[in-house]
């Protein structure tokens, strides 16, 4: 789901209103259901690898903040960073590093049968992938409690409105929000969604239309020279 569709028009003010509509207590929950609906909006079976790292990181943080040294809590840092990082490599950057292997063994005359994998990089796993290292990070440097409740720690990785497109937030700056309770304020809302305006406008009217010059070069770089290319 886009933030510039007419699904999104939908989305957005349902989640607002129910969210100020509901129970303090149940409002995690409905922002966490939230999220995952609007990740699943993309490939719905793509939620299990989101919730691999989860479930990676949760227990990682739980474990550095109960090692009783420094030894053991590097150890589980480190396991935390391999294992979440093997699957942003999987998906985004095997199939580069396998082709330049292709190439290399095609040159030296190896035999290299690994083959080319057919998959779709999930959206934003870039941004989940860093925002759930930075939580594990900042625990193992003591600026962080490991968060016990899964549910909360969940909607940390998976919070919709920087899911797919950042920023990666510092766990201090954002956990605790999901225990607050927030009443609804004309003046803040009219201010966000004065700012939602304002970036819409950005990104519809001004970066979408010079998107079609910037592909259009792009697409065929040695079809142009000179200023085409810098300006595109």
């Amino acid at each position: 789901m886009l933030f510039n569709s007419f699904d999104f028009l939908i989305f957005f003010p349902v989640v607002v209103g129910l969210y100020f509509l509901i129970p303090h207590n149940w409002r995690w929950f409905w922002l966490l259901a939230a999220s995952c609906y609007f990740y699943m909006a993309f490939i719905p079976v793509y939620i299990l690898i989101l919730l691999l790292t989860i479930v990676i990181d949760y227990w990682a943080g739980i474990l550095i903040e109960e090692a009783p040294n420094r030894r053991k809590k590097k150890f589980y840092l480190i396991v935390s960073i391999i294992s979440t990082c093997l699957v942003l490599f999987v998906f985004k950057y095997f199939n580069f590093f396998n082709a330049s292997m292709t190439d290399l063994a095609r040159f030296l005359h190896w035999n290299y049968p690994v083959q080319h994998l057919s998959i779709i990089l999930p959206i934003g796993l870039s941004f989940h992938t860093f925002q759930s290292l930075s939580y594990v990070i900042e625990v193992y440097r003591g600026e962080q409690k490991a968060e016990r409740h899964f549910g909360i720690y969940s909607l940390y990785v998976m919070f919709f409105p920087q899911l797919v497109a950042g920023p990666i937030e510092r766990p201090q700056n954002l956990l605790h929000q999901f225990y607050e309770k927030h009443s609804f304020d004309y003046e803040r809302v009219t201010d966000g969604l004065k700012l939602m305006a304002w970036g819409l406008f950005k990104k519809v009217v001004i970066a979408d239309r010079l998107a079609v010059v910037v592909n259009f070069v792009y697409n065929s770089p040695q079809e142009h020279a000179g200023l085409p290319l810098i300006l595109a």
